[in-house]
């Protein structure tokens, strides 16, 4: 289990340099390593770890589902959520809850511009990510 506090509402934290090291850790060759969030207000994605680039992310998350929306998941009269984040568990919906890897000689397979990106979409909070490794 891996534990990140994030700093803001909508954030990023690379994930990348802590999951090949544990890749490598693990013993296993040949195989495949499951990175999975434990929250459903959390992203992952796989893609390149560039300001401009996460910008444009939030700036495509924020306006593709807006704050100042009426969601019924706000509205007690529908909702038994208190904490009014209908706009976290709709942008999650977006991305995907898990990114599943290649492992290859005892390292991650990946492009040379891909990174493993953890989107908060309801914080600042400490989220928990799973990590399991398969192969031989």
């Amino acid at each position: 289990m891996l534990d990140y506090n994030t700093r803001q509402k909508l954030d990023f934290v690379n994930l990348t340099d802590t999951v090949e090291q544990l890749v490598a850790e693990s013993g296993i060759r040949d195989g495949f390593a499951l990175v999975q969030s434990l929250h459903s207000t959390v992203g992952l994605i796989v893609n390149e770890w560039q300001d401009a680039l996460l910008d444009d992310l939030r700036t495509v998350l924020e306006q593709t589902v807006r704050e100042d929306a009426s969601w019924r998941h706000n509205d007690p009269r529908y909702s038994d959520c208190e904490r009014s984040n209908a706009t976290s568990h709709l942008r999650a919906a977006f991305l995907s809850a898990s990114a599943f890897l290649g492992v290859r000689d005892g390292r991650l397979v990946r492009g040379t511009w891909q990174s493993i990106i953890l989107v908060e979409l309801d914080g600042p909070r400490t989220r928990s990510v799973s990590l399991q490794v398969l192969g031989g």
